[in-house]
């Protein structure tokens, strides 16, 4: 009895199933994509006490077998160029590279223009009005953003005297740096009072250049909040419509990576 009721069931779901018309494909060619990434090659900008980026040839031109082959050796440090901070950078046991959701990487953007007052100010330290402000204009945060801050430094890259304050490498050369970024207050606020994914922005760090402390960044990662720096091609994002694809080096235990970061805008932006 369970047989013959079983049966006549199936056949009728296997025959909704073919005769239903199939979902079609999303298709992306005819929106935008945006690359905000910088080529990762020697001249880079990397924090001064970082290792630069390498690439060693291994073998590059026409083989005993006569067709043509090349392969590289890369060696970098994890924070240099357009870089991913995953949290444990600066808070014992939060999340490593590998261990960061991609729905902290992957999401809304919104991007906040503070280029007027960083271009003016290379110490300057995003506020808390800075968000309110935007806010005024464009709405509350949107839950789970993606916050960018474009501060207008890309256009300098690669630079590192005008990117970064100073060309000089080495631990004495730290003290020299010059550039702007959040204020400890603004990682609070968005902490406490906002629900972001992660914050990213187009200078070498989250903290401004002169900090001492790093507090930007310990506030931030606590929360596990990964950071992207170094970010490029800002100035072609409005303020809200894209969407933000943060991709990095999938390194087992690492602090962070070279990160391949893009946004998508619909057809209609």
């Amino acid at each position: 009895m369970i047989r013959t009721t079983v049966i006549p069931i199936l056949a009728l779901m296997l025959g909704a199933c073919a005769t239903a018309p199939a979902p079609s494909p999303a298709s992306f060619a005819d929106d935008r994509w945006i690359d905000l990434t910088h080529d990762l090659s020697e001249d880079s900008v990397f924090w001064p006490t970082a290792n630069p980026f390498r690439h060693d040839t291994v073998f590059e031109g026409e083989t005993e077998g006569g067709w043509y082959y090349s392969a590289y050796n890369i060696v970098t440090s994890e924070h240099g160029g357009t870089h991913l901070d995953a949290p444990i950078h600066f808070f014992e046991g939060a999340q490593t590279t590998d261990e960061i959701p991609l729905e902290n990487l992957i999401g809304p953007a919104a991007v906040v223009d503070v280029s007027e007052s960083a271009l003016a100010n290379r110490d300057y330290q995003f506020t808390v009005q800075d968000v309110l402000d935007w806010e005024a204009v464009h709405g509350r945060l949107p839950d789970g953003a993606i916050l960018l801050f474009h501060t207008g430094y890309a256009r300098f890259w690669p630079d590192a005297e005008a990117y970064m304050g100073t060309a000089e490498r080495g631990e004495a050369a730290v003290s020299q740096l010059h550039f702007p970024g959040l204020s400890p207050e603004l990682a609070q606020f968005l902490v406490d009072e906002r629900e972001i994914r992660a914050v990213g922005l187009d200078t070498p760090s989250l903290d401004y250049g002169q900090t001492q402390d790093f507090m930007v960044h310990r506030i931030l990662f606590a929360d596990n909040i990964p950071g992207f720096e170094n970010v490029a091609g800002l100035d072609q994002l409005p303020p809200l419509g894209a969407t933000v694809i943060a991709l990095p080096m999938k390194i087992r235990g690492g602090s962070g990576g070279p990160l391949r970061i893009v946004a998508h805008l619909p057809e209609s932006r």
